[in-house]
């Protein structure tokens, strides 16, 4: 069995949902530490002019936990964001099969970023097709640092097979795996070219978007394009 995690990202990208189509089981990591300025609270959508970050406010103290990081609903974010997916995408193909789940969505007022993230994440996955079963670190209960956490994880899910990220080369311990009998793989994602607004010419195209990008403008087609597919570009 193949398994893989990662921090529950704000509308994450293409690569993300890659990752867990590529994989037996996937696992939340909620209980490690929050980093700021990265994706757990912020993502990328195109413009016109290009794209723009889409951020969620959020109160956090050195050392939390993903899973104890709050959303600073003191900014009417919520409506910001609504707005911009509706200002850049309403004119897409696909805009109306998606939309009314993120204004239910912005109507909630969220208390804390991971269980915002997830409910995004797992619409996106059933959206998408992906049918995988998801599993949370704080639940499983598996404990260590760094590459011995991954590998408990592993062992809890009985699972035989690691995939990674790329950029887990630069700080997995790789005899680690070896030495516990489970093997370890590399995600290798090619990134592809797909309708996108306000694509002119195919080098007009701005790869490394949420994945809400390709789907407002593919559609049913997103799954298949997210594995290799032909686009229609």
């Amino acid at each position: 069995m193949i398994y893989s995690v990662h921090q529950p990202q704000y509308l994450p990208w293409l690569g993300f949902f890659d990752k867990i189509d590529k994989s037996d089981a996937f696992v939340f990591l909620d209980d490690v530490q929050y980093k700021h300025r990265e994706y757990q609270n912020r993502n990328k959508v195109r413009t016109k002019d290009g794209w723009i970050w889409l951020t969620v406010p959020v109160k956090f103290y050195r050392g939390d936990k993903i899973r104890d990081v709050r959303i600073d609903n003191s900014r009417d974010w919520r409506t910001q964001h609504l707005k911009s997916l509706k200002s850049w995408y309403s004119h897409a193909e696909h805009f109306d099969k998606y939309f009314s789940f993120f204004e239910s969505l912005y109507k909630k007022e969220w208390d804390r970023l991971c269980g915002l993230n997830v409910a995004i994440i797992e619409f996106l996955l059933e959206s998408l097709a992906i049918k995988k079963p998801v599993y949370f670190e704080s639940e499983l209960n598996a404990g260590g640092e760094k590459t011995q956490r991954i590998i408990n994880i592993g062992k809890k899910l009985k699972a035989d097979v690691y995939l990674s990220g790329a950029g887990g080369r630069d700080y997995l311990e790789e005899n680690k795996f070896s030495e516990s009998n489970i093997g370890l793989r590399y995600q290798d994602f090619v990134h592809p070219v797909y309708r996108q607004q306000f694509l002119k010419e195919k080098e007009d195209f701005i790869p490394y978007m949420s994945v809400v990008d390709l789907m407002f403008n593919e559609g049913e087609r997103s799954l298949g394009i997210i594995r290799g597919g032909k686009n229609n570009v």
